[in-house]
This record gives C-alpha cells, structure tokens and sequence, in this order.
C-alpha cells in the first residue's frame, strides 16, 4: 500500500478567504499547509457535507416530531431520559459496524460474500447480539437513574419494554441501511469513514424516536409491557453470554470489548436524559428549542464519528502513531472536522428554525436560533476533537480495536457533553 504523503509541494497554493487564514493564523496553526490539506481532501470534504446535510434534513424530521411530541412526553415519565440512550446506543452500535466495515473494505477483509461465516456475516451477528444485550440496559438505567434524582418514572418493566420494542424496531432499519452503505462504498470506491458515520447517525436519529414513541402505545395495554419487559431482561442476559462465548474469534473480541464500552455509553447518555428531563418545563413551554435537540446531537455525533473513523483507519494501516500529542497528520484531520462543523451547525440553527416555524412552534428569531447552535456546536467540537483521539489513540496502545471504541465512546461523550454545549448556549444567549 501506498501511504499518502504531507503535502507540501509549492504548487499547491492556499484558496482560502483571507479571513479565514487570519483565523488560523491567530491560532497558531499553519495556514498554508492547512489549505493545502484542505484542497487535497476537497472530495473527502464534498462527501462528508453531503452527508451531514442528508443528516441534517433527517434529524429536524426527528427534531420536529420530538418538538410536537409534549403529550407523550407528559403522559410517559422517563420517557425523555430514556431518549438519549436509546438514540445514542443505535448510533455507537451501528457506527462502530460501520467502522469496522470501513476498515474491512480498506484492509481488503470485506468482499461480495454474505454468507454466516463471510467478514460481513460475522460482523452482522456481534452487532445484533450487541443490540439484544443492550436494548434492555437502556430502559433499565433511564429507570434507575429517574429513581436516584427523584424524577417521575413508569413502572421499571414498562420503560424496559419500551426500549426494547423501540430498539429492535430501529435496529432492523440500521442494520438494513448499514450493510446497504458498506457494499455500494466497496463498489463505488466511497470512503466509509468519511459517509457511514453522518448516514447512520442521522438514520438513527430518524427511526429510533418514531419507534419509541410508536413503543409507548403499548404501555396502556394491561400485562403485555410487563411481560415484553421481562422477556427482554432475559433476551439481554442471554445474547450477551452467547456473546461472549461465540465460537468465533473475531464475533467473540467484538461483543467482549464492547460490551464495558456500551454500558459506560449509556450511563453517560442517561445523565444527558436526566440534563434534559431537569428543564422539560422549560422545553414544553417552548418546543422550538425541542426541534433543535435531534439534530444538534446528530452534528456532534457525525463529526466525531468522522473523526473517530479516519483517525482509527490510519491507526490501522500505521499512517499514524499513538502519540500523546496529535501529529501533523491528525491535526490536519482535526481541522477538517472544524471546517465541516462551521457549515453544520449554522444549518442546524438555520435549518431547525424554519422546521419550527413551519410546524408552528413559534421560535426565537433566526439569527438567535444559529447563534445559539454555532456557539454551542463549536465549544462540542472542542469536546469532540480531544475525545475522539484520546480513545482512538488510548484503545490503541491498550490493544484493542478503536473501531470498536472510537465511536460508541465519542457518542456517549457527545450525547453528554453536546447536550450540555447546548444547554450552556441557550443560557448565555438568554433563549427560551
């Protein structure tokens, strides 16, 4: 393999804004090279902003269908905390597939074939033990955790089979659009790290809230939640044994490592639930700011699923050393995901604004609206740059996989931290 070079000829000339060259330069970065960098992944740049605004027109569907959702939200408490980690658990499960597919495709692993025993087969069954084992833990610590704070909660059983029922419901479309993406990457030459993440992430986001929210209608009904509840407990018992215990290798060392990194990823995708059930008042009573949660959470989570991918592949195929500090190369990867993040979360305030006026929430004006999300989608970035590598770079040196960890890590980070970033925003912006 021919590993890809700095570029540093001098006929590649910067064709940057001089105000953003201005910026760099405050910075202390290197302005010329970044440009270059930036003009010689102009296709990797194309690709992932088509995908972010894929996702972006994905996520404010979700957004405007959580934004109308304030009976549901009312008649279900906990069902809002359970939100985060059910959304968040698709996309980590699913993206680290994606990932994983993505080096698979680079490394040569991943071919036509789909039988059982075939690359994609095998990583087909570790993602859908990871889905049954975790389907319920969600529903099970958004309970808990309800209970600790002195939240309003359902019955343990009801909120369990609501996540169960949601999960499984959501994770048949992932897998489905997962797998769809890794074989037309393989043929058409796309970069999965560069595609998969925003795709799945804005995919998640778009099927899981429907499906939570369709999984609520069976809580009236009698035992039936109770029983779908107790079922589900034990089907995550079971498939994570199975797991565990896999006579494959490959299946086996997926759902060990990362299985601890899942359940670390819903507890802190839960506290992220409690951080938003803390002000439901607030976002009842002003369900624009509803409309931006989905979306805004999608952004953090492509960019440092983004992140997370590149970063991990060039691990793979050692473009890159586990350092402490970021090398050049890394560096160049973290400014593109800055480049990206200026373009995304603009259109998430932009963009949410006019689905929530179009939905007649009555918004704050536009401008408030985009400044409140660029502000708060640039302090996550930060939070997204230096988590991103630090786990890619930390499963490394440990050994383990970073496909498997990068991004079920930065995605419960992101859920947290994102939430919080937006959350601090619209306090400083005095929104709401």
């Amino acid at each position: 393999m021919v590993r890809p070079r700095l570029p540093s000829s001098a006929s590649l000339r910067p064709h940057l804004p001089e105000p953003v060259l201005r910026v760099l330069r405050a910075l202390g970065l290197p302005a010329a090279e970044v440009a270059r960098y930036w003009a010689r992944e102009a296709a990797s740049i194309r690709a992932s902003s088509s995908a972010l605004v894929v996702g972006l027109a994905a996520t404010l569907i979700a957004g405007t269908v959580l934004g109308g959702a304030n009976e549901a939200l009312a008649a279900n408490p906990g069902l809002l905390v359970l939100i985060p980690a059910a959304i968040g658990m698709r996309g980590s499960i699913f993206g680290a597939l994606a990932a994983r597919l993505g080096t698979g495709i680079l490394t040569g692993e991943m071919g036509p074939e789909t039988t059982r025993d075939s690359f994609l087969g095998r990583q087909v069954r570790a993602a859908t033990l990871l889905t049954v084992s975790t389907a319920a833990e969600a529903g099970a610590l958004a309970w808990a955790a309800s209970v600790v704070v002195g939240r309003p909660v359902m019955p343990l059983l009801d909120l369990v089979a609501v996540s169960v029922v949601g999960g499984l419901l959501a994770s048949a479309v992932l897998l489905a659009v997962t797998v769809v993406v890794a074989r037309q990457s393989r043929v058409r030459g796309w970069s999965m790290d560069d595609v998969g993440a925003p795709v799945i992430t804005a995919t998640g986001d778009l099927v899981t809230l429907p499906a939570l929210l369709l999984a609520t209608l069976l809580v009236p009904i009698g035992w039936v939640p109770a029983a779908i509840g107790a079922v589900g407990l034990v089907a995550a018992v079971v498939a994570a044994v199975l797991g565990v215990r896999d006579g494959d290798d490959m299946v086996r060392r997926i759902v060990r490592e990362s299985l601890v990194v899942l359940s670390v990823a819903v507890s802190l995708q839960v506290v992220a639930g409690i951080v938003m059930d803390a002000r439901l008042d607030t976002l009842l009573s002003n369900p624009a700011l509803l409309v931006l949660i989905p979306p805004f959470a999608a952004a953090c989570g492509s960019l440092g699923g983004m992140l997370s991918s590149r970063l991990a592949s060039k691990l793979h195929v050692g473009l890159l050393a586990p350092r402490t500090w970021p090398s050049a190369l890394a560096g160049l990867d973290i400014s593109l995901t800055f480049l990206l993040a200026l373009g995304a979360f603009v259109g998430v305030g932009g963009v949410g604004w006019l689905a929530a006026t179009l939905a007649g929430l009555s918004p704050p004006s536009a401008l408030s609206l985009v400044a409140t999300s660029l502000l708060g989608g640039l302090f996550a970035t930060m939070v997204v740059a230096v988590v991103a590598y630090a786990a890619a770079v930390a499963t490394f040196r440990f050994g383990l996989d970073p496909d498997n960890h990068g991004i079920p890590i930065v995605t419960a980070c992101m859920d947290l931290f994102g939430i919080l970033c937006l959350v601090g925003a619209i306090s400083l912006m005095g929104v709401g």
